[in-house]
């Protein structure tokens, strides 16, 4: 164990301060603010979110990499920011159901990889006020939304540009985009520094800056440092969090898994994310496997099993950010609107065994997941075939077992090796749950 610096002990009596909140602090030394851990306990007790990709690409109905993957020249690509003109989009609504589906914070992407930028800046005249007809600030009203229904609002902002002339370093994408410079580092770092300025004056408090596009060049030197303390500097309660598929950086805040649970590499992008001491995040697509709006991926996930996603991350002690496509002219697809009643009617009854939980004693089973809170131990079972029994770990020393929909009694024996619960007379459902009180 190595000697507690005194930058850790700082954080230590922090932690202290805040209730006992996990010690968050890295070896390295990025000390974070008091607010800054009190804003990452709220946030690991959220765990649900919502993410928006939405931006001109929404107008191809191709997804969000149709520039990349088509070799579609950026200056032709361009030309629909003239046409772009979303005249359904309404931010108060599209909070409204958000809330009521049960989240409580929204990621909304202001620059994707194709450079454009969706709010008012000064720094690129490539962007919804000035080079569409719309003329409007969505991000203005989306904050000013979100503040009414007490909804946090994170912005996604993109390292990667397949767009701009100075954007360097050249990865392994956008190669057929049409750019002609190989881009000039301190230029675009600059130009990327002075956004994250604006976003951080100009839209009262942001809850998170999520970082993507890393993972083009990851052996290329970002400068990270200097642009985590610029948030901080700017807004000490604002998290910073990565996208890059590896372990934590020095000055981020909460660490996320791109489509894959914690410790789980099923998709292939989380081979080096070594599960660090930071809040714990797991984006999803709402879809098959697309971010932006296409027309031609209608493969929705089933509300049962959106909510078993959530709960299962729940269970790793990991939010689930989950992600929509609004359509061209501003709408939330009809489909993703049914998908968040049934998450948020499913939350009304049960949202009190996933919000403001730890993960739980079991985290992942055959049979399902658990969640903790204080000495209630929430067993949720996720099986469409009920168990005949389960059984837990001899460290779980049961004082009470009940259905937690009605307080039936469920009946448990303990064994050699810990405790058989029997469920095999339990009723299968989206999520049965059994209410546990255990010895602390």
């Amino acid at each position: 164990m190595k000697a507690c610096t005194s930058g850790n002990l700082k954080v230590f009596l922090l932690s202290l301060l805040l209730g006992g909140a996990p010690l968050y602090a890295q070896e390295t030394g990025y000390v974070p603010a008091p607010e800054n851990l009190q804003a990452r306990k709220e946030f690991s007790n959220s765990k649900f979110g919502i993410f928006i990709h939405w931006g001109i690409y929404s107008m191809f109905a191709q997804g969000e990499h149709y520039m990349n993957m088509e070799n579609i020249d950026c200056h032709e690509y361009a030309k629909v920011a003239s046409g772009f003109y979303p005249s359904k989009f309404d931010a108060k609504e599209w909070v409204k159901v958000i809330k009521a589906a049960g989240a409580k914070y929204i990621c909304f992407t202001s620059r994707h990889h194709d450079g454009f930028s969706m709010f008012d800046t000064k720094y690129s005249d490539y962007n919804i006020v000035d080079a569409t007809p719309f003329k409007r600030d969505v991000i203005k009203e989306l904050a000013e939304a979100c503040k009414a229904e007490g909804i946090k609002l994170h912005l996604y902002y993109s390292h990667l540009d397949w767009t701009r002339e100075d954007y360097y370093p050249l990865g392994g994408t956008g190669h057929g985009t049409g750019r002609t410079n190989h881009g000039e580092w301190s230029s675009y770092y600059r130009f990327m520094n002075n956004q994250l300025k604006e976003l951080l004056t100009n839209y009262g408090p942001i809850g998170a800056i999520w970082f993507d596009g890393m993972w083009d060049k990851p052996d290329f030197d970002w400068r990270l440092s200097e642009q985590y303390a610029l948030i901080h500097k700017l807004q000490p309660a604002c998290l910073v969090g990565n996208n890059h598929h590896k372990k934590p950086y020095e000055g981020e805040d909460f660490q996320m898994f791109e489509r894959d649970l914690p410790g789980e590499n099923k998709m292939g992008f989380s081979g080096e994310s070594e599960i660090g001491n930071l809040p714990l995040e797991t984006c999803e697509t709402i879809t098959g496997s697309w971010w932006g709006y296409r027309i031609k991926d209608q493969d929705y996930k089933s509300t049962r099993d959106l909510v078993r996603m959530l709960v299962k991350a729940s269970g790793k002690g990991a939010n689930l950010l989950l992600n929509i496509g609004p359509q061209p002219n501003g709408e939330l697809p009809s489909k993703a609107l049914d998908r968040l009643k049934g998450i948020g009617e499913w939350l009304d009854k049960y949202g009190e065994t996933v919000y403001n939980t730890t993960a739980g004693d079991v985290m992942t089973a055959e049979w399902g997941t658990t969640t903790r809170k204080g000495n209630i131990l929430y067993l949720h079972i996720l099986a469409d075939q009920m168990p005949k029994h389960i059984i837990l770990p001899a460290d779980i020393k049961i004082k009470k077992a009940v259905l937690f929909d009605s307080d039936q009694k469920v009946n448990y024996e303990k064994i050699k090796d810990g405790t058989i619960l029997y469920t095999a007379s339990l009723v299968p459902d989206t999520d049965c749950i059994v209410k546990l009180t255990v010895a602390d």
